[in-house]
């Protein structure tokens, strides 16, 4: 456990993308969680499941057996918040149709454990042996939970990331739009001699009118003081001069 903490306490979760970090960490698992031999991670976005990293072709072909079902104990692992472990998959009884496939794959025993995330769950990180009982001790249990802690922060982690990545561009559509519309002002200001309120009064009145965005109207605006059509509707539309 000591080797594993101490691999799991050296993961670099910045500047790298979340598909490389999962591929270390089911990496990291089959090499520290006593019994291993193939390992999985489940995420579970708007109700579909994907294997977002594996280590192994047992773990993948285990895993798309149950996508293709929509059960088994990786997917009941993931929704129902509960460490599911099957000792022998010749004797197993809850997943019948599950298991008498997924022997084929080579597949004798498996641990899924749940991914915490907010109070919830999103998914299952999934481990398979060849041998019955290979992950029965409850060592290899609370390694894998550790390991699951480290996937959750690291998904937890990608989506800060992708959220923040998400208000830097709002923010940087809002301060463009503040331009064009303040631009746009101008030009009423300057075509209507109206104050500043009256030509945002204008420019809120015409997109309810044309049910246009704000910034849409302003832009046309805008863009029409370069024709030489001699002024501008509150539309962004050539109007007549003079007006």
């Amino acid at each position: 456990m000591e080797d594993l903490w101490r691999a799991l306490s050296r993961l670099r979760l910045a500047d790298r993308e979340l598909s490389d970090v999962l591929g270390e960490v089911t990496r990291l698992a089959t090499e520290h969680v006593p019994g291993a031999e193939s390992t999985s991670i489940t995420l579970v976005r708007g109700d579909v499941p994907t294997t977002a990293a594996h280590d192994g072709d047992m773990a993948l072909a285990a895993d798309e057996l149950q996508y293709a079902r929509g059960y088994g104990p990786c997917l009941d692992a993931g929704r129902g918040g509960v460490q599911l472990r099957v000792d022998d998959m010749r004797t197993e009884t809850r997943w019948p149709d599950y298991t008498a496939r997924v022997l084929a794959v080579g597949v004798r025993s498996s641990l899924s454990t749940p991914l915490p995330y907010q109070g919830t769950t999103i998914g299952a990180l999934n481990i398979y042996s060849t041998r019955p009982g290979a992950l029965a001790s409850d060592t290899s249990a609370e390694a894998a939970r550790e390991v699951a802690e480290a996937v959750a922060v690291a998904v937890a982690n990608a989506d800060a990331h992708a959220l923040l990545g998400e208000h830097a561009r709002n923010m940087e559509l809002a301060m463009q739009s503040r331009a064009v519309i303040e631009q746009a002002k101008g030009v009423l200001m300057a075509q209507r001699r109206v104050d500043a309120d009256a030509a945002f009064d204008l420019l809120r009145d015409a997109s309810q009118r044309y049910n246009r965005k704000l910034r849409d109207i302003a832009a046309g605006i805008v863009a029409s003081v370069a024709q030489p059509a001699g002024g501008v509707s509150p539309d962004g539309r050539p109007g007549r001069s003079g007006g």
